[in-house]
This record gives C-alpha cells, structure tokens and sequence, in this order.
C-alpha cells in the first residue's frame, strides 16, 4: 500500500506538536521517524506515561491515559484528519494504527 515516504502531522488544535515520516508500512501499524517541534515538548510525558502503562499490563489505565491524547490531540494523514488513531511515540520513533471511522468500542 504506498504508505512509504508520507508525511502524517500531530496536532493540537492548529499546533504542529511533530511530522512521522512513513518508513514501514505492516498492515494495520504504520511505523516512521518522529521529527517533534518545539511544542511537543509538552505533551511528550503523555506518550511516556502511556508507554509506560502498556510496557507495565496495566491496561484499564492505559486507556484512561491515552484518552487524555485521542481528545486533545489530532492526527493528520497527506488527505486529512484521521476519524480515530492510536499512536505511540518513543525514541524518535512513531507507530500507529489509524481509521477513516471511530474504532470500535466492543
């Protein structure tokens, strides 16, 4: 799927928190280079904590945590704002699903 070498923006609002440059596309993941801007500093705990919460199996806290991120936060395909992401940034490094719908609650 042509994935490979777009650029995907996250947003806060009409804030450029960072760009992921799409290096490896495996099917539902998208993985690329995050290059972060200045902003992302202060949102950058966020992706740690979340990280954190997974690496630990505490996942009812995960998802408390990571709706702090879908509802503040916004991510952009080269097309547009994606309906539903779930992003994951460490080390200069993103990887994310994303939909053109809400994900599914059940």
């Amino acid at each position: 799927m042509g994935f490979e070498g777009e650029v995907w923006r996250l947003m806060r609002q009409e804030e450029l928190l960072g760009e992921i440059e799409i290096v490896e596309a495996d099917f539902p993941w998208l993985n690329g280079r995050f290059i972060p801007t200045p902003a992302f500093g202060e949102v950058k705990p966020w992706f740690e904590e979340s990280l954190a919460l997974l690496d630990a199996e505490e996942y009812e806290k995960f998802d408390d945590t990571y709706d702090r991120i879908a509802t503040a936060l916004s991510l952009e395909a080269p097309a547009g704002p994606v309906a539903e992401f779930l992003l994951h940034i460490e080390d200069g490094r993103a990887w994310f699903r994303w939909s053109d719908e809400p994900f599914d609650e059940t």
